[in-house]
C-alpha cells in the first residue's frame, strides 16, 4: 500500500539549520533586513555622503526644467517678475495700495520673490517621492535627499533671481546698504525653514497623493495673509490679540520682514512701523531663527520615520 508523502519544500532550511526560524537564521548569519531604516546618526552620515548627488541632482533638474522653453532659464526671472506686475496693477493700481506706500514695487517685489521661494519649496516638496518612484525603487539612497534637492533647486532658482530683484529695488531709489550682507543669513535660515516644511510635506505626500491638489489653494490663502501685496501691519490694530499674535508669528512675512528690512530698510517708515522706521524689531531675528531650526529639526525626524516606508506598494 502506497503512501502519499508530503511535499519537500526546497527553500526550507537543511542540516545543522534544518527546524531554524528566519529570524533565528538572520541572527545566526548576521542578517538584516533590506532596506531597514538606519539611526538617525547613521542616516545624517549617508546624507552628508550624498550631498554631492543632491546637488548635481538639483543642477541637472534646474536646468531640463525650461530646456523645451524659447526663453529657456529666463523663465526663472521672468515669472515672478509677471507676478509682479500682476500684483501691482490689482492691488497697487486698482486697488489704490500704492498711495502714501513709498518704494512700493520695491516692497512688492521682495515680498513676491521671497514667498515665492517658500511656495514653490513647499510643492515640489509635496510631490517629491511620488513623482520619483522610478530612481527610489531602483537606488538605495537615503529618501531625504528628494524634498532636499528639490529645496536646493527652488534656492538656485532664487539666487539667480535675486540678481534682476536688486536692479529692481535700485531702479526704484533705494540706495546700495551695508544691510544688504543681511540678506545672507535671512536667506539661509528661510532656506532651513523651507527644507523642514518640504520634509513634513514630502512624507504626507508621498502617502496621500491628493494633498498636491489642494496645496494651492492652501498657498493662496497663505499669500493673501502674508503681507506679499499690502501692508499686514497696518490692518490689525482692531484684531483680536491672538489673530495680531498669529498674524506677527506668521513665518512667510518674517522672512519678507527680514529681507525687505536688509535690502530696503527706508521702506520701515511711520506707515509700517511707526516711529522706529529704520530699526527692525529685535524679535524678528529671534522668531526667523526659531523657524528655521524647530522646522528642520521636526521635519528632517518626522521624514526620517518613514524611511522604510517610501516607494512600497
Amino acid at each position: 500500500m502506497s503512501t502519499v508523502s508530503e511535499p519537500v519544500s526546497l527553500s526550507a532550511p537543511r542540516g545543522a539549520d534544518a527546524g531554524l526560524t528566519p529570524k533565528q537564521l538572520a541572527d545566526k548569519y548576521g542578517l538584516s533586513v533590506s532596506g531597514r531604516r538606519p539611526g538617525l546618526i547613521a542616516y545624517t552620515k549617508q546624507l552628508w555622503a550624498r550631498r554631492h548627488f543632491i546637488w548635481a541632482f538639483a543642477t541637472a533638474r534646474l536646468v531640463a526644467q525650461y530646456t523645451d522653453a524659447k526663453l529657456g532659464q529666463l523663465w526663472q526671472v521672468v515669472t515672478p517678475l509677471l507676478n509682479c506686475a500682476v500684483f501691482y496693477l490689482v492691488f497697487g493700481v486698482i486697488l489704490n495700495n500704492k498711495d502714501g506706500f513709498p518704494k512700493y514695487i520695491a516692497w512688492l517685489c521682495i515680498g513676491v520673490f521671497v514667498f515665492q521661494f517658500t511656495q514653490s519649496a513647499v510643492q515640489s516638496g509635496t510631490r517629491a517621492i511620488s513623482d520619483n518612484l522610478g530612481l527610489i525603487r531602483a537606488l538605495h539612497f537615503p529618501r531625504a535627499s528628494l524634498p532636499i534637492a528639490f529645496t536646493v533647486i527652488q534656492l538656485q532658482q532664487l539666487l539667480i533671481s535675486m540678481v534682476v530683484l536688486v536692479v529692481v529695488v535700485v531702479a526704484t531709489g533705494v540706495k546700495p546698504s551695508v544691510t544688504w550682507v543681511l540678506v545672507i543669513p535671512a536667506l539661509i535660515l528661510q532656506s532651513m525653514f523651507n527644507t523642514g516644511v518640504a520634509l513634513i510635506m514630502a512624507r504626507i505626500g508621498a502617502k496621500t497623493s491628493d494633498i498636491s491638489q489642494l496645496i494651492p489653494f492652501a498657498m493662496r490663502a497663505w499669500l493673501y495673509m502674508s503681507g506679499v501685496m499690502y501692508s499686514i501691519q497696518d490692518r490689525i490694530d482692531k484684531w483680536t490679540p491672538a489673530i495680531q499674535w498669529l498674524m506677527t508669528v506668521n513665518p512667510a512675512s518674517v522672512y519678507m520682514d527680514l529681507i525687505r528690512h536688509a535690502l530696503a530698510p527706508e521702506i520701515y517708515n511711520k506707515h509700517i512701523y511707526g516711529e522706529h522706521a529704520q530699526k527692525l524689531p529685535h524679535h524678528l531675528w529671534a522668531m526667523g531663527l526659531a523657524w528655521g531650526v524647530v522646522l528642520l529639526a521636526i521635519g528632517y525626524v518626522f521624514f526620517w520615520k518613514a524611511e522604510e516606508e517610501y516607494g512600497r506598494g
